[in-house]
């Protein structure tokens, strides 16, 4: 007999991701974070909302959060009727992006309660999550992990175990740390281009089909060249968010870390200028009129 799921976190990803357990016959139980329009679908199709996360949790046999990152876990988890108010042992499955060190703390503070957490981020995009063809990497024993994997099976192509709680996440934020490199590597050499004369469609026409050629530059690429606002639907204060942790991630291991940093000032850039909900690509554009240039017409200057 399945477990009985409560999943919290019905964005763009989440809710994918539970329409899959649901129609793979997950008993379902849903809390509106922040959208009701997800919630209201898969009611529909037959989950049940709970009022609060205590009631989830109550519900449920194993809690799934997809929500921002570590504050969203902890306010869900520790706020006025959250999770641990239920006062039962709960198995929670943390497919956030979060912050690995607090993840670890959360997981071992939960323990001391009888309840297990495992750390289960997600790779790839809403496309996926809705096709249920997600990677997951998951931290966690080799017990808690075997108990979570049919779960995941439901909404996963590629189930990863990556070691114990906590490096699920310090793998995701090195899997974002790759994409996030590529998108501030792109937008700077796009920007040197335009000064130079050389426009998008140039640049793809000796890129696309070489070596540097892969998936997130096709995905980026259809924003810069299509203007495809959903191409990458990530929101550039997210990015800079996951940049953010890894740059604490860093610091905490005492590792050197200058092109992080200079990816996370990218980001940073963008959102200190407004362009925090524009999604990753959009990075291409600012970098290009902070240099006096744009992606889309003749320069913006002379020079």
């Amino acid at each position: 007999m399945k477990e009985k799921i409560g999943f919290i976190g019905l964005g763009s990803m989440g809710s994918g991701m539970a329409a899959n357990l649901l129609a793979k016959g997950w008993p379902m139980t849903v809390f509106a974070h922040r959208s009701r329009e997800a919630l209201e679908r898969l009611v529909k199709d037959g989950a049940t909302e709970a009022a609060t996360p205590r009631d989830l949790a109550l519900a449920s046999d194993v809690v799934i959060l997809c929500v921002t990152g570590s504050p969203q876990v902890e306010q869900l988890l520790k706020g006025v009727d959250g999770l641990l108010a239920a006062g039962k042992e709960l198995f929670i499955i943390d497919c956030s992006t979060s912050n690995p060190a607090i993840t670890a703390q959360m997981a071992t503070e939960l323990a001391h309660q009888g309840s297990i957490l495992v750390d289960a981020p997600l790779a790839r995009t809403p496309k996926e999550a809705a096709e249920g063809t997600l990677d997951v990497m998951i931290g966690g024993s080799a017990e808690a992990v075997a108990r979570a994997k049919p779960i995941l099976e439901a909404f996963a192509a590629r189930i990863i175990h990556t070691g114990p709680t906590g490096s699920g996440h310090t793998m995701k934020l090195l899997n974002n740390f790759l994409s996030m490199g590529y998108a501030t590597i792109y937008s700077e050499a796009l920007a040197l281009g335009a000064k130079a004369g050389l426009t998008p469609q140039v640049f793809d026409s000796v890129i696309r089909g070489s070596r540097m050629d892969c998936g997130f530059y096709q995905a980026f690429f259809e924003f810069v060249l299509n203007r495809n606002p959903n191409a990458q639907r990530f929101a550039m204060v997210n990015a800079l968010k996951d940049m953010s942790y890894l740059a604490s991630f860093a610091q905490s291991a005492s590792i050197a870390n200058p092109i992080g940093a200079a990816v996370r000032n990218s980001f940073a850039t963008a959102v200190a200028t407004g362009h925090g909900e524009e999604f990753v690509p959009a990075l291409s554009d600012v970098i290009a009129a902070l240099n006096g240039v744009s992606l889309t017409g003749p320069a913006l200057s002379a020079d």
